[in-house]
């Protein structure tokens, strides 16, 4: 698996690289892929945010009932599709 920060700072779990967050004064735990959190730490980087800034924007933007986790994928997804679109 890839060496990315995330997989430095998290704890991998089946595959699954988890991440703790504070996040609207609560603690969380998110598990995701190393290559999505390599994506979402790159949309950060390209924003100028902290992950855990984007992390908290995700979640306050989620649809009511969607997991974070689902949130944070489908961000990278979206991005991905943005940048792979002809200008």
């Amino acid at each position: 698996m890839g060496g990315g920060a995330a997989g430095r700072r998290g704890r991998t779990l089946s595959g699954l690289v988890k991440r703790s967050f504070s996040l609207a004064g609560h603690r969380t735990s998110v598990a995701l892929e190393a290559e999505f959190w390599s994506a979402v730490a790159a949309i950060a980087q390209r924003r100028g945010q902290t992950l855990s800034a984007l992390v908290a924007e995700t979640d306050a933007a989620r649809a009511p009932g969607r997991p974070l986790a689902s949130a944070l994928r489908l961000l990278a997804l979206q991005d991905g599709q943005d940048k792979s679109l002809p200008d």
